[in-house]
């Protein structure tokens, strides 16, 4: 071997050590630098050259590469954990928030008020305590559920408000992934790994998994695809942007995620997107559902009982709370097309009811049957509703008893009044047309968000009817008993539970989810704390190692100058020879 090889070969060797003493370097910089992958250099001999039949003698060292010490495997079980977790911490978060607002720990809760309520009736029926009482009580619960629902809207009106911001967030992360691929393919030229490119590009990644669950697949190019199950969200260096998509329903605000301008739907289960639309729906809907059946309900079985009730001086007037359109009064009950009974949580059937009719002056009653004919066959016998009882029949008949008149007022509502000297009540309504109608009503309203105590009760409590007609006889507590007893009897529409226990069922299943969210979330940070210490034993930064790799990098460069340093001493001899 020449004197002038073994002064490349020192070269090489000075080459190589001061490359490994940036790279060790690099890496203890960026110690605690978060989403750096630790990054080795690769040595590789270079190829010897004959120097006899027998031997081959080398020609120093080449560097091979410089690469980031990743596991594609570890990497995408950790994008699945992150996401998982945050999904998880979401959802707790949520369900906290709906059990604060339910408030069922506390001393003041909705079943407190529900047997306040109740008891108030009660309390009347025993004559200890006044109409006015129970007219408060009333007004008490329902702004108790006006609150509870208010909270619950609220809760729902922030998810969607968190919806959008994460929106813009994924967004931005993903025109940022795009971007990297973009500057990735360009840099990488033959063998060359843009190794901090590549880092934050998983931790960009990384930060969209926590937003949804996301899949990466890594491309010869370089580049890396991100898809949300089978729908790509970037494509090299092209990124579909996602948006929220809300529609209006019957049922309230539909929200969705779409993607790109076609607005394809995407679904996304995980990350705190996909646990935000599922509390919207499971958590906050259910219970916004199942708060708002309560409410219609215990204001449609009151209003039934309350409508048929009566006390010493009768009606004058009563009027619906539910109105009609001009177009609906000659439309069936029961038609699908009538919307003033579409929406209701509950509806009239077949049947009729009684309006009894006194004349003041002597006492004399009256009574007339009121026919409800909602059985959806139409006299031909034929499945139809076309003659089906309407809003015009009803007045129609009510105006033909004597003592009384009855019309659609302007407003659209069914109003009857007594003629002077007379006064009257309902009885008997097998098909709860009144309570259905609003008719002389104790609460006005279908759900918990707007029911209310009738204004007329509120403004003259002593129109509160608590009793009722048996027999042609007035019991003159009959009414408030009834809706007494009514707090326990159960019920078909909620399941055949009673109000108090209905209730506690839909706390009982928020606080059951809230314990699983608990263990989810528990489950799902020990899932990923250990795949991130898995992930920093192979790419985190050790600074003893790399301080080890130092003082050998530092030994190499020092004999490589000592080899320069020998072989330039015996050149220079040499020359000095000739």
């Amino acid at each position: 071997m020449s004197l002038t090889g073994a002064i490349q070969i020192g070269r090489s060797a000075l080459t190589a050590s001061q490359i490994g003493i940036q790279v060790a370097s690099n890496n203890m910089a960026n110690a605690a630098t978060p989403g750096y992958s630790r990054q080795a250099i690769g040595l590789d001999p270079i190829r010897g050259t004959r120097q006899s039949l027998s031997a081959f003698v080398g020609r120093g060292v080449t560097i091979s590469s410089i690469q980031r010490q990743v596991s594609e495997g570890l990497r995408t079980r950790l994008e699945g954990a992150i996401s998982e977790q945050a999904a998880a911490r979401t959802m707790l978060d949520l369900f906290s928030t709906i059990e604060s607002s339910l408030s069922e720990l506390g001393d003041a809760d909705l079943s407190s008020e529900l047997n306040e309520f109740f008891g108030a009736w009660s309390e009347r029926a025993n004559l200890t305590q006044s109409s006015a009482v129970v007219v408060q009580r009333g007004q008490q619960l329902a702004g108790f559920l006006n609150r509870i629902a208010g909270d619950l809207r609220g809760t729902r009106d922030g998810i969607d408000a968190d919806l959008d911001i994460n929106m813009v967030e994924a967004n931005r992360l993903m025109a940022e992934v795009a971007d990297l691929n973009k500057k990735i393919v360009s840099a990488e030229v033959g063998t060359a790994v843009a190794n901090g490119l590549r880092d934050q590009r998983d931790q960009a990644i990384g930060s969209l998994s926590e937003m949804m669950d996301v899949t990466s697949v890594d491309q010869a190019s370089g580049a890396t695809d991100v898809l949300i199950g089978s729908t790509p969200i970037v494509l090299g260096d092209v990124a579909r942007p996602l948006s929220v998509r809300r529609v209006s329903t019957n049922d309230g605000i539909e929200v969705s995620i779409v993607s790109g301008q076609n607005e394809r739907d995407v679904r996304i289960s995980s990350g705190r997107i996909g646990a935000l639309l599922e509390a919207r729906e499971t958590a906050v809907g259910s219970t916004l559902d199942q708060l708002d059946q309560l409410a219609g309900q215990l204001s449609f079985e009151i209003n039934k009982l309350h409508a048929t009730g009566a006390n010493i001086n009768g009606l004058t007037i009563a009027r619906s709370q539910l109105t009609f359109a001009p177009d609906q009064t000659s439309l069936a009950l029961n038609d699908p097309s009538n919307d003033a009974l579409a929406d209701l949580p509950f509806s009239a059937k077949n049947g009729g009811f009684f309006v009894h009719v006194r004349h003041d002056a002597t006492g004399e009653r009256s009574s007339k049957r009121i026919d409800v004919d909602l059985d959806g066959i139409a006299n031909d016998l034929s499945r139809s509703t076309l003659d089906d009882t309407s809003i015009d029949d009803i007045v129609t008949q009510l105006d033909a008893v004597d003592g009384i008149n009855a019309r659609v007022d302007q407003q659209g509502r069914l109003e009857i009044k007594s003629d002077s000297g007379y006064s009257f009540n309902f009885a008997d309504d097998s098909s709860d047309l009144l309570g259905t109608l609003g008719v002389n009503a104790y609460f006005t309203g279908t759900s918990a968000r707007d029911i209310a105590v009738n204004t007329e009760l509120v403004d003259h409590p002593g129109s509160l009817q608590v009793g009722r007609i048996v027999d042609g006889q007035l019991i003159e507590n009959g009414t408030a008993l009834a809706i007494a007893q009514r707090q326990d009897e159960p019920l078909t529409a909620l399941g055949g539970e009673s109000f108090r226990g209905y209730w506690q069922s839909g706390v009982q299943r928020v606080a059951g989810q809230t314990g699983t969210a608990i263990n989810r979330e528990g489950s799902a940070t020990i899932v990923r704390e250990s795949l991130e210490a898995q992930r920093a034993g192979i790419s985190g930064v050790s600074i003893d190692e790399e301080s080890i790799d130092l003082l050998n990098f530092q030994r190499q460069y020092q004999g490589a100058a000592r080899v320069i340093s020998i072989a330039d001493q015996l050149l220079q001899t040499l020359l000095s020879i000739v």
